[in-house]
């Protein structure tokens, strides 16, 4: 069964502009404001999940998604790097920064290697996949969710207003975002599928990684830039890909 998984990259913060390894570092609030003013264009999901990072979580918010933490998403553990930027690194430790960068089984840093978070991170999207897990399927959305936990109305994840069946948000805006942008009911919307994941760069291009069974080295030639969406549908050892689409707001709303 074909299951379309969408990966969104967080919005920016002072560790991403400084290419620091620091993954417990906070939005700041030119990426809150970015995720916010993007909202509206975030796609419906069955199921919405995010890195445990404070990033990841805090963009899941701004955006205004009721996602809960998959520690198989968590960003890359680069050990004793950790805090440091790239720069930093290289200048204390070139021999290293070389063996991390040119063998996917070489962890210097004391943390995970390219290998291992490839693998972990694989293990999780052909799990999702291998689950079937297409939320309420696009052909009747009203009826029984693909994984089998019921019609649109009781998926228990998603956006924060896809609580209460008859359709209000937390905040009482009624399916709009936080800054009062209409969204798509995920109960009524036929483009609801699948799975929604708001993840570290790192995370996205081993996804891209694993999915295309590409080449280790490969995942160095990827760029993934601040609140894009990347999307693989399909199924384990079947993966199609569709590459970096920046999240915008619709024009016009």
């Amino acid at each position: 069964m074909t299951v379309r998984v969408t990966l969104v990259s967080p919005a920016l913060n002072a560790a991403l502009r400084e290419a620091r390894f620091d993954g417990d570092a906070p939005l700041d609030r030119a990426g809150e404001r970015a995720a916010r003013a993007a909202a509206s264009a975030v796609p419906g999901a069955g199921l919405v999940v995010n890195g445990p990072s404070p990033r990841c979580r805090e963009t899941a918010a701004a955006l205004g998604l009721a996602a809960r933490p998959e520690p198989a998403l968590t960003g890359w553990d680069l050990g004793r790097w950790s805090g440091r930027r790239l720069d930093e690194v290289g200048a204390a430790e070139p021999a290293a920064v070389a063996a991390w960068v040119g063998d996917p089984s070489a962890a210097p840093h004391g943390g995970e290697s390219l290998r291992e978070l490839v693998e972990r991170v694989g293990g999780w999207l052909d799990g999702v996949g291998g689950e079937g897990r297409t939320g309420h399927g696009t052909g009747d959305p009203g009826g029984d969710g693909a994984d089998g936990r019921g019609g649109a109305g009781d998926q228990g994840e998603g956006r924060t207003g896809d609580r209460d069946r008859a359709g209000d948000t937390n905040d009482g805006q009624g399916g709009r975002t936080a800054d009062g942008r209409p969204r798509a009911d995920p109960r009524t919307d036929r483009r609801t599928t699948g799975v929604l994941a708001v993840v570290e760069p790192a995370v996205v291009r081993a996804a891209v990684v694993h999915g295309l069974a590409l080449p280790l080295e490969a995942f160095w030639r990827l760029d993934v830039v601040p609140l894009a969406l990347t999307e693989l549908s399909g199924r384990p050892g079947r993966w199609n890909v569709r590459l970096g689409r920046p999240l915008t707001a619709p024009q016009g709303l």
